[in-house]
């Protein structure tokens, strides 16, 4: 039997992940982006200070929700050396004098969370109620089947499905917390993205599968010399199977009838021939190369608004934290800052950003520590760096059009560091920056907003979901695997891995 020829737009995380399961088992790959290297948005740039440059994460800067057997399948597991901090996070809201630590076992959890914010809830309920919503998911993952609300109701119960996943997560907080303070701190990840209420359905289903990473356990870590490591090595791994790539390449005609792609590169065109074609790319990219004129509407009528910023900062030497503790590995914990005091401000800041009249609305930072975790793997990089996440951004200016809201971020981080005059350069990105760079919709890192009618069963584009979850469309011959399909976005890979596999079982 003549291998299939596969052809691959999009060379980020999800159709490297695809490129290299369908290379490993008997496909031709070939991988075409329109960027000089592989990456998508996991990728590095550099800043100057002096006559010394240091790389940083231009998009994404941790990682957590890829699947242990694909960091391990695809090589990337022998390949790099990761760091995970044990430490327990650290939050901090207005006018506290103590910190507050998220600890990972959960009757330390409890115990902090009552002290700390007065809670009377559930906590061990939750994060037992969770795991088991989270099992269910990992299986879906490794089994490649399409996600439905009778496997979840047949698996985890309707009452779990219903608080869980199709519910919305005002209810669900208010199930298991009593304290705003708890509620805040796990609604962060309903808004991550963009600007969700906490009163959609659906936005339960956040909390989980924003957890559902195997890779580390649930938690969230670091690479040795960055998170661009992740892309880099995959690229190159890929590279080493037989998988052809064509960079700086423009898509100018799809005929899937005929399996032909028109590319253009250095001003000259080249024809492609493809048995098959995944397209690891954005929603409305894939509708607009492949999709009639519905197809496209209806793509364009989804929710894409992203409202995340990110402050990448460098400082001369190690950043000396006033929340450190001595534990070993405090410059590496992660740390969140609130700008909001009760869950109705949390809940009005996040959705503000929606008013054309708002282009900024504090609500809450993210920082990962690096430079610190760099140091945990014995890496002495000239700088200390931080990527700080942060709500809320319209999608109207970019970062360099916004410098007092640049500088007001890097003063609230610097409030909480003993060296601050060490702190020497910052640079603000924000959803239109993300949006220019990354060609997100929206500005959205998730390429669509994690609410109603974009999540779990109906995270996709097919017409036939059930048996053919990541097909586009009718097409048989057409596949979409970017991070606009289940089961989430950031540097995962999953939905490549579960595209990969359902295109393989069609191919046999």
């Amino acid at each position: 039997m003549q291998k299939p020829d596969v052809l691959i737009v999009g060379a980020g995380i999800n159709g490297l992940v695809a490129a290299n399961y369908l290379q490993k088992s008997g496909c031709n790959v070939t991988m075409v982006d329109r960027a000089y290297r592989v990456g998508g948005a996991c990728v590095s740039e550099e800043m100057s200070y002096g006559n010394v440059t240091e790389s940083y994460a231009l998009g994404a800067s941790v990682l957590g929700l890829m699947q242990d057997f694909v960091f391990e399948e695809t090589g990337l597991a022998h390949n790099l050396d990761t760091f995970v901090p044990t430490h327990p996070k650290l939050i901090h809201f207005p006018n506290d004098s103590m910190v507050t630590k998220i600890h990972r076992d959960p009757k330390d959890l409890d115990q902090e969370l009552a002290n700390k914010w007065g809670e009377k809830g559930d906590v061990k309920g939750f994060r037992y109620d969770e795991g088991r919503v989270i099992e269910f998911l990992q299986q879906g993952y490794r089994e490649a089947c399409p996600p439905t609300l009778e496997a979840a109701n047949n698996k985890l119960g309707k009452a779990l499905t219903n608080l869980w996943i199709t519910g919305d997560a005002k209810t669900l907080l208010d199930h298991y917390f009593t304290s705003e303070r708890s509620k805040m701190y796990m609604a962060m990840t309903v808004s991550e993205s963009g600007p969700v209420s906490l009163k959609d359905p659906y936005s339960a289903f956040t909390l989980p599968v924003m957890d559902s990473g195997s890779v580390f356990g649930g938690y969230y870590g670091h690479v040795k010399g960055g998170i661009w490591k992740i892309t880099e090595t995959l690229g190159r791994i890929n590279r080493e199977l037989g998988v052809k790539t064509h960079l700086s390449s423009q898509v100018m005609e799809v005929d899937s009838k005929k399996g032909r792609v028109l590319l253009t590169s250095n001003d000259e065109e080249k024809y492609i021939d493809f048995d098959y074609l995944i397209l690891g790319t954005d929603p409305l990219t894939a509708h607009k190369l492949v999709g009639n004129d519905c197809e496209i509407k209806n793509a364009e009528d989804k929710k894409y608004l992203g409202s995340s910023g990110k402050l990448n900062m460098m400082f001369k030497n190690p950043i000396q934290w006033k929340d450190a503790t001595d534990l070993s590995d405090t410059d590496a914990a992660f740390r969140f800052i609130f700008g909001v005091e009760t869950l109705d401000e949390f809940e009005n800041a996040t959705l503000k950003v929606t008013d054309p009249n708002f282009h900024y609305v504090p609500g809450y930072m993210q920082i990962y520590c690096e430079g610190g975790a760099q140091r945990q793997m014995q890496v002495n990089e000239s700088f200390d760096r931080l990527a700080v996440f942060f709500k809320n951004f319209a999608l109207s200016e970019k970062g360099d059009e916004l410098p007092h809201i640049e500088e007001e971020a890097k003063q609230k981080i610097l409030q909480y560091v003993n060296n601050p005059e060490d702190c020497i350069w910052t640079r603000l990105l924000t959803p239109r920056d993300l949006q220019s760079l990354f060609y997100f919709p929206g500005g959205n890192i998730d390429h669509t907003m994690l609410t109603g009618g974009q999540t779990y069963f109906d995270r996709n584009f097919s017409t036939d979901p059930e048996n053919h979850f990541y097909r586009f469309g009718d097409k048989e011959n057409v596949y979409l695997c970017g991070a606009g399909t289940y089961p989430c976005g950031s540097v995962a890979g999953t939905p490549g891995y579960m595209c990969s596999q359902q295109l393989l079982k069609a191919i046999n």
